[in-house]
């Protein structure tokens, strides 16, 4: 089996942000949902993937991968009310791999979100 070689500190060089989707109640008692800053972290961003849907027309699928250094507020995040900013856009956490739970590195896969 092929062993997963774990990134470096000195590799994680891309600051990133963690948002959770809460909702806020105002003086009136109106519920709103907002996005949050949640926690910041430096992670390693690995390449770009673009996919192409069979469909009369093609649209550019952005996917990464974020892996992150473990730590205790990170190992909270879910793929249901997170969201990552890098780099001025947002992308959707489709899954979260901690890495055999040996709480050393923690990937985030993700998709851009359409604007």
């Amino acid at each position: 089996m092929a062993q997963v070689r774990e990134k470096t500190i000195a590799e994680k060089n891309e600051r990133i942000t963690f948002q959770k989707n809460e909702v806020e109640v105002d003086e009136y008692r109106n519920h709103t949902s907002s996005w949050n800053d949640y926690f910041t972290a430096w992670a390693y961003a690995s390449t770009y993937i673009a996919n192409e849907e069979e469909s009369a027309v093609t649209s550019d699928e952005r996917r990464i991968t974020f892996h992150v250094r473990w730590c205790s507020e990170l190992s909270k995040v879910t793929s249901n009310g997170y969201r990552i900013l890098f780099r001025g856009d947002v992308y959707n956490i489709l899954s979260v791999d901690l890495m055999n739970y040996q709480k050393r590195e923690i990937r985030f896969s993700c998709k851009k979100e359409k604007r």
